[in-house]
């Protein structure tokens, strides 16, 4: 990893829909669907689908800072994703589908935990954000199937039903920070 760039690690429902998000950014230079915040080494999708593992599906983001910063990315990270609900978002359920922030220093976690405040106080959602910050133990990248999915299956009518909107809203409400 270049001395430029830096990670942040987030759970916001399905890997899928957060990685067809961020990977369209500017200044974002690697998005990796995986598995994060649980105690099962190696698991597997199926697994982790399970709930038992402890894990939830995450993407890992390398970025450069001085493109976007975290906290840019923490508020596209809260636009796309319901962060009132407990272990849901839409139609998926379960902790595997929890809203997370798996931080990578202590900058990150001062970063999430302010961004928090700064979305309850604007009560953009209504309801109080849950969720989780908690240092990066490991990460585990998921099956080579799940690298890329809505690019290699935008037919897919989970892809249609889910991703297609988010893209859409991308486009509107971040244009000026997308990959030219």
């Amino acid at each position: 990893m270049p001395p430029t760039t830096e990670q942040a690690t987030l759970g916001g429902g399905c890997f899928w829909c957060l990685e067809a998000v961020f990977e369209q950014l500017q200044g974002v230079h690697k998005v990796v669907a995986g598995y994060a915040g649980g105690t099962q080494p190696n698991p597997t999708y199926k697994q982790v689908c399970t709930g038992a593992t402890g894990h939830a599906e995450v993407v890992q983001i390398t970025f450069d800072p001085a493109v976007i910063s975290f906290a840019e990315l923490l508020d596209v990270f809260f636009t796309f994703h319901d962060p009132t609900t407990l272990n849901r978002q839409g139609p998926d359920t379960g902790t595997q589908y929890r809203s997370a922030i798996y931080c990578h220093s202590p900058a990150q976690k001062e970063q999430a935990e302010q961004k928090i405040a700064e979305w309850n106080a604007a009560g953009h959602w209504g309801r109080p954000i849950v969720t989780e910050v908690a240092p990066l133990a490991t990460f585990y990248p998921a099956e080579d199937y799940h690298q890329g999915y809505f690019r290699q299956n935008p037919g897919q009518g989970y892809c249609q039903a889910m991703i297609v909107p988010k893209i859409a809203k991308l486009w509107k409400s971040f244009a000026e920070r997308l990959r030219r």
